[in-house]
């Protein structure tokens, strides 16, 4: 993956590690990062080779919010009939956060610094959200005078919509021993390298057509009613039992061996 110009993009053994880079404006999400995030992921799920994506910020700080600079030129451009340049930029954000929390694809992201706007919408996201110890987590938009707008959906599913309201209404931050008991995060941390390393190391453990299947269910099983989902489910868990994972999930079980798709040692 190459020819990106606000994100570095580096594949090795199945996993996808997609470092937001603008270090000097401490990894401030432009609409061109939230583009490429969403370009880099749609590689991804094309080539067939990447089980996991690990999200990182580069210099310390995972992402400091929005780019002021694409806020300053919706503001020069004149409102047109069904176009709002506010909205326009809003809605990047917003689809680049649904791209990633739709992907069958294990996400990882990876917290140093702060979380703020389309990064906490990432760490809100991500199937499993690891932080270093002091970072801290942003919702200050009420507190200027704005909307965070996007990040409101992924947030009420992430921690409830009692937790989201109180922080929305006091526009401050939340440290990592806090995110951590809303559940914002899963895990707070002194060596973030190995602790993501160990969360790849269990993900690559799993079937990669399995993990997708049961992100989908996850998916749909959230809103639905209880008992709704069984007739589904057992469809499900049929074609994955019946599937070529399926056969060599079972197989190497019974020969106690590690599957075909298991990382080796």
């Amino acid at each position: 993956m190459a020819g990106y110009e606000t994100i570095l993009a580096e594949e090795r053994g199945g996993v996808l590690s997609l470092t937001l880079n603008r270090p000097a404006v401490k990894n401030a999400m432009s609409i061109g990062m939230a583009r490429e995030l969403r370009a880099a992921l749609a590689e991804a799920e094309a080539g067939g080779r990447v089980r996991a994506i690990v999200l990182r910020g580069a210099g310390g700080t995972f992402c400091a919010g929005g780019d002021i600079a694409d806020m300053a030129k919706a503001r020069g451009e004149p409102k047109a009939a069904g176009r709002d340049p506010f909205a326009a930029v809003n809605r990047e954000f917003g689809e680049m956060c649904a791209a990633y929390a739709g992907t069958g694809l294990a996400v990882i992201a990876a917290v140093e610094g702060v979380a703020l706007g389309g990064g906490f919408g990432l760490a809100c996201v991500s199937d499993v959200t690891i932080v270093a110890r002091g970072a801290r987590f942003g919702l200050p938009e009420t507190s200027l005078g704005v909307v965070p707008a996007q990040i409101l959906p992924f947030l009420i599913e992430r921690i409830g919509y009692g937790q989201t309201k109180r922080l929305a209404v006091v526009g401050g931050f939340v440290e990592a021993e806090e995110a951590l008991s809303l559940g914002l995060v899963h895990e707070v941390t002194d060596d973030i390298d190995a602790a993501v390393d160990a969360c790849v190391g269990k993900i690559l453990r799993c079937a990669p057509g399995a993990l997708a299947a049961t992100k989908a269910l996850l998916a749909e099983a959230r809103l639905a009613p209880t008992g709704a989902m069984i007739g589904r489910a057992a469809e499900v868990f049929s074609a994955a039992l019946t599937s070529a994972e399926g056969a060599e999930g079972t197989a190497a079980f019974l020969e106690k061996r590690k599957p075909a798709w298991a990382a080796k040692p």
